[in-house]
């Protein structure tokens, strides 16, 4: 069922064009046109609800690539990766190569907030893999263009093992089974004009030391130990 106001439809027809989907694709107009409503516009009639869903369906899609391409790749890489490939920079970054921001309904102060135009593409982004899945209820008008994309990007971050988010793999595990965040406590261990690993961390939870690394940053060192910290935690899980 097309949507009421022609204009609308025609650029709704445009980007679905884009993801190299046919416009007589079962597609639910309305709620495409609702995941790229923000919340300036209306209050009741968002993305959010949308959002949620389609948050949901972009970390399936996700494991499914990468269950797919890196069956042997062990699972603490697959979260770690997986963290970086539904993060709101990818996201912005591929709602971006697609244009969203022309489809994008936003008002108010919103519009000249170009500090917040990245989580408000990503949710976008998620919002419409939301109303893409609800219209047929599986992956069918999602996996087609989106897994090329994941399997690039996917194929990138493992050849550049720095770029693995263990910090953010961590946190989503710790606040699923415990409902806590972990603390990360940096110390520094040798001057600035030596050329190695100058900061030592440590993640604690609930009072114990699960993981410590060295790095050359603090954000390096954080990594390192959250990295042990996860591999420790989804090892004990599995036992």
């Amino acid at each position: 069922m097309t949507l009421a106001y022609p204009r609308r439809q025609r650029q709704l027809e445009s980007l679905v064009r884009k993801l190299g989907l046919a416009v007589e694709a079962p597609i639910k107009w309305q709620l495409l046109d609702l995941a790229l409503t923000h919340p300036t516009v209306s209050e009741s009639a968002n993305y959010e609800h949308l959002e949620f869903v389609g948050d949901a369906v972009v970390r399936l899609v996700a494991a499914i690539v990468l269950w797919e391409n890196y069956p042997n790749c062990p699972v603490g890489d697959f979260a770690a990766i997986r963290s970086v490939l539904v993060s709101d920079r990818i996201l912005a970054q591929l709602a971006r190569s697609y244009g969203f921001e022309l489809y994008l309904l936003v008002a108010g102060s919103a519009t000249a907030d170009k500090a917040g135009q990245q989580s408000r593409l990503a949710d976008a982004f998620e919002a419409v893999l939301g109303a893409l899945y609800l219209s047929t209820n599986n992956l069918d008008l999602i996996r087609p263009w989106l897994d090329p994309h994941f399997k690039e990007l996917a194929a990138e971050i493992r050849l550049d093992p720095a770029r693995l988010n263990y910090k953010a793999a961590l946190q989503e595990w710790t606040q699923a089974q415990f409902k806590v965040l972990p603390e990360y406590r940096v110390v520094e261990i040798s001057q600035p004009h030596n050329n190695q690993e100058r900061f030592i961390a440590q993640v604690w939870l609930h009072g114990q030391k699960f993981g410590e690394g060295k790095g050359r940053s603090i954000k390096a060192a954080e990594q390192a130990a959250a990295k042990v910290a996860f591999l420790t935690l989804s090892t004990q899980e599995n036992h």
